[in-house]
């Protein structure tokens, strides 16, 4: 997979100030601050300062730990094709995973306690309505895999070139890469199928009950089928028939994973009957989209994609939002387009089968996203 993002980035960088020991690999990016009309001039201004000193941190870390040993940690974001919240009822999910990537470091300290340096880019608000979160999700990672900070102390950086923003699976990639960089540092020989637990754990300081998928993904990357059981989940790596490019964008509104995977259990508690009538139609329609997958069928997997949408809109996980630029994709040439991830903000992608509707809808999306993405899974 690949990744090229377009317009303006619209960081948001963490209260801690970035150091000479800190450092986080560039994501590959253009800009362009004209795109984003609708941003305070000064709150644009001082984003790219804070962007190009981020920069700087990012070059010493890389050499002072080194890439290769940096790439070891990586862990990827993921884009769901099918499936939001109706994978958390057992239903199959197919899932994406990106090549944009949170990596990590951690080194322990003489005094006890935790140090966290999050350098990773993040839509403006991300770090700030997730801290209590992440501090619980870094802490489950590290009592799962035996650390003790009352012992000693570990700081721990994070970094990369995965944008944290809701749907994206930031949280999930930021805990998988700890679980690898914990690896590294006790050190302790982890299996995938570890780093995978130790990263599904993880996630319960974001999400509370995760689903799995999220980690899953950020641990084994590729195209994947993803499925819950009573015992362990289920998943299968995807061969696909050809590349299959897609253009991603943010609303910008960060949403909280539990709050809406909550509000969903209660509207599905409240009315079993028109739940179970939505996971019905649900379960059909992703058994064509995998058809449509392995067909290499883009045309048959973007009206399914089409489907998927209006069903989260059902379900009342989408948004305005979404779904205005879920229309403007289609009209510039996306053959399907839908909400991916949490919803009621966060992401849309859109599946674009040649490299110029690509280009087309990415330029498009730009006029009403403030960040926007075009990746490729192969």
């Amino acid at each position: 997979a690949r990744d090229v993002q377009t317009g303006l980035p619209g960081c948001c960088w963490s209260s801690v100030s970035a150091t000479e020991s800190c450092f986080a690999v560039p994501a590959p990016t253009t800009s362009s601050m004209s795109e984003y009309a609708s941003a305070d001039h000064a709150q644009e201004v001082t984003r790219d300062l804070s962007a190009r000193q981020e920069e700087s941190a990012q070059r010493v870390r890389q050499e002072r730990i080194g890439a290769a040993c940096l790439k070891r940690t990586r862990a990827f974001g993921k884009l769901i094709l099918f499936g939001e919240h109706f994978v958390v009822y057992k239903a199959p999910a197919l899932v994406g995973a990106v090549a944009a990537y949170t990596d990590c470091d951690v080194e322990f300290t003489g005094a006890p306690g935790i140090e966290v340096v999050d350098l990773r880019p993040a839509v403006p608000g991300y770090k700030v309505e997730k801290a209590a979160e992440g501090e619980e999700a870094v802490k489950i990672v590290l009592s799962h895999l035996g650390v003790d900070t009352e012992k000693r102390g570990a700081k721990i950086t994070f970094g990369g070139s995965l944008t944290a923003v809701s749907g994206i699976g930031a949280s999930a990639a930021q805990v998988v890469s700890l679980a690898r960089a914990l690896s590294a540092a006790l050190p302790r020989t982890l299996s995938e199928e570890e780093v995978n637990a130790a990263g599904y754990e993880g996630e319960k300081g974001y999400h509370g009950t995760p689903s799995g998928v999220d980690n899953t993904a950020a641990t084994y990357g590729g195209v994947l089928r993803f499925q819950r059981t009573d015992g362990a989940p289920l998943f299968t790596m995807k061969k696909l028939a050809g590349p299959i490019r897609i253009v991603y964008a943010s609303t910008g509104i960060t949403a909280s994973t539990t709050k809406v995977v909550g509000d969903v259990k209660a509207k599905k508690e409240a009315d079993e009957a028109w739940f179970g009538s939505l996971l019905a139609r649900y379960t059909a329609l992703a058994a064509k989209g995998e058809a449509a997958l392995d067909a290499g069928d883009m045309a048959a997997l973007g009206r399914l994609l089409d489907e998927n949408h209006a069903l989260c809109q059902e379900l009342t996980v989408s948004c305005k939002e979404l779904d205005d630029l879920v229309v403007a994709a289609r009209g510039a040439g996306a053959v399907g387009a839908k909400m991916s991830g949490t919803g009621r903000g966060g992401l849309m992608l859109a599946l674009t089968p040649t490299a110029e509707s690509q280009a087309a809808v990415a330029k498009a999306l730009e006029k009403l996203a403030p960040q926007v993405w075009m990746t490729t899974f192969a």
